[in-house]
């Protein structure tokens, strides 16, 4: 057996094996809801890859989705639409080539699926996976949006229909006209114990009822002001974060802006 390996998650082993560095259901309600939300949607064709290690346990991870239930704000249908990736909690499994197997596998599947592709939204900044592997995989921008996000696709045929962003991003930012505004969806765990801490901190320090609406199905997801898809904090209409951050960062940025 090599190690490490590439190992399938399913509803019934991804407790076993937890996610984005999450083990212990009994403490971590971000791994019960991806727990919870990996079981819905396992049965439209979610799936996860996770890097295993016997020496260095789990090191890194794969999770795609057909375009159709893409949890980013995005028109993808037909594509295999991969939402993250990485590896290498521990620096000796960086650098190996693991990652490039993993979304070789991916590609491999939407083909022998008979989809039009892959895609993947990646960005220059924080939080997200860089363009180089995909580019060097044969992907290519399609589009992008504000502040640095690009959506990549290799299609299987040149002549099929691009996936692209969903129109008018900043627009529905005006959805949320005053205050403060968390948007989050259980596909992505990191946005539990932060956005708790964020929600008491504005309450506390700055005096405000943050609203927080959860992004549970794919529909609402596509429907994000953000790029992100799956978490977003608006502050009087304007997107202040684009990802997950700390409650620090928050402050931080709060403090920025109320000069």
């Amino acid at each position: 057996m090599a190690d490490p390996e590439i190992i399938d998650l399913t509803p019934d082993t991804i407790a076993e094996y937890g996610v984005c560095g999450y083990k212990d259901t009994r403490k971590h309600a971000e791994l019960r809801r991806k727990i919870a939300w990996f079981g819905e949607y396992y049965k439209k064709g979610l799936r996860i890859k996770v890097l295993f290690s016997e020496k260095g346990g789990y090191q890194g991870m794969l999770e795609y989705i057909p375009g159709e239930y893409a949890h980013r704000p995005v028109d993808a249908a037909g594509y295999l639409f991969i939402h993250c990736v990485f590896v290498g909690f521990n620096n000796a499994f960086k650098g190996k080539g693991y990652a490039t197997s993993m979304i070789g596998e991916c590609i491999a599947e939407a083909r022998e699926a008979g989809m039009k592709g892959v895609a993947v939204v990646t960005r220059r900044g924080s939080f997200m996976v860089k363009r180089d592997i995909f580019i060097r995989m044969g992907f290519v921008p399609v589009d992008a949006a504000d502040p640095d996000f690009e959506l990549l696709a290799l299609k299987f045929n040149p002549k099929t229909d691009s996936p692209k962003f969903k129109p008018d991003l900043k627009k529905k930012q005006e959805r949320y006209p005053d205050g403060l505004t968390i948007l989050r969806s259980p596909q992505c765990p990191y946005s539990e114990k932060n956005v708790n801490a964020i929600m008491k901190t504005a309450k506390e320090k700055y005096g405000i009822q943050a609203h927080l609406v959860e992004l549970d199905t794919a529909e609402a997801a596509q429907d994000s002001p953000c790029a992100f898809g799956t978490f977003c904090i608006v502050y009087n209409g304007k997107v202040i974060s684009h990802h997950p951050i700390s409650n620090g960062r928050f402050v931080n940025i709060m403090d920025g802006i109320r000069k």
